[in-house]
């Protein structure tokens, strides 16, 4: 049986740099090094055929623990809700007002990068609260 070794998170969106680029504050990634011979990577781009460019884009954890998160361009808008989704785990071991104050916090820091806040889900006895959020093209994820 063939383990995995690595994983990669794909995104559809309309603008996969602008996308790219909102998820690398989020995280604290990186844009990888363009392809060897490339000065940077609008060189890269401008060298593709025309409808290719603008088409793709990635970033990568710098401490190369994290997935590689790339970003795709698809005709089609985003319709409904997405069936996965990323936690950022801003609140992790935190309960209660701390783990609220952690929310806020992060929420505050990703609203002027383009997130927008939709809901908080309140400590439930369960589970506790988590703040769903959008990124800059309506993807959902949560801040957890």
């Amino acid at each position: 049986m063939t383990s995995v070794r690595q994983l990669q998170v794909t995104f559809d969106c309309a603008d996969p740099e602008r996308v790219a680029r909102f998820w690398c504050e989020v995280l604290g990634y990186v844009v990888p090094p363009p392809p060897k011979g490339f000065a940077d990577w609008a060189e890269f781009d401008s060298a593709l055929p025309p409808e290719y460019r603008g088409s793709r884009f990635a970033c990568v954890d710098p401490a190369g623990v994290g997935p590689r998160l790339f970003f795709q361009r698809v005709p089609e808008g985003k319709a409904v809700k997405n069936r996965l989704h990323l936690d950022v785990r801003v609140g992790t071991g935190l309960v209660g007002e701390e783990r609220l104050a952690a929310l806020e916090a992060e929420c505050a820091r990703l609203v002027p990068l383009g997130a927008v806040r939709v809901r908080l889900l309140s400590a439930d006895g369960v589970n506790e609260s988590c703040l769903v959020m959008q990124d800059v093209e309506g993807n959902e994820f949560c801040l957890d």
